[in-house]
């Protein structure tokens, strides 16, 4: 049995080591390699992630660390993918990505509003195709709420459990 290790080089996954037949080099990126000034071009698709797309899931996620699950992006790192909203979808260039982590304004005031607070937004219930209007909605000094109607109306979450 042929042993095969891969690293990581500029053009893509390099094979390196024992091999029966050396395939050639892999052009393949990973997201992080997209997103880097690296001379490289950004990749067509970005790999297959393993989801959180349930607001529940999301929201406890966002409660326990602070931040987003992995398997968002920036509309701004979306983009660098080959994302165009008005020509394709997330999940053409990043299957099992959703878009979240965007500054929200709070234009309407809906949110409760707190000296210093900043909001974020992020889809929920993402898989594929055109993204949806559930949204979830979470500020920087820890609330998290919810939207299924595009910013209309908002329930505040908690934590699982509470």
């Amino acid at each position: 049995m042929a042993l095969l290790l891969l690293i990581l080089g500029q053009q893509g996954i390099l094979p390196l080591g024992d091999t029966a037949d050396p395939p050639d080099a892999l052009p393949t990126a990973t997201i992080a390699a997209a997103l880097t000034d690296s001379p490289t071009s950004a990749p067509t698709q970005a790999p297959q992630q393993t989801a959180i797309t349930a607001p529940q899931d999301i929201a406890d996620y966002i409660f326990a660390h602070g931040t987003l699950p992995d398997n968002f992006l920036t509309k701004s790192e979306a983009r660098q993918l080959g994302w165009d909203s008005s020509q394709n979808y997330v999940s053409d260039v990043a299957p099992g990505y959703s878009i979240g982590g965007d500054k929200f304004g709070n234009y309407e005031g809906l949110l409760p509003d707190a000296s210093g607070r900043k909001w974020y937004e992020a889809d929920a219930n993402y898989t594929d195709g055109p993204r949806g209007a559930e949204r979830i909605l979470y500020s920087s000094d820890g609330l998290v709420y919810y939207t299924n109607d595009h910013y209309q109306t908002f329930t505040e979450m908690h934590p699982s459990g509470k």
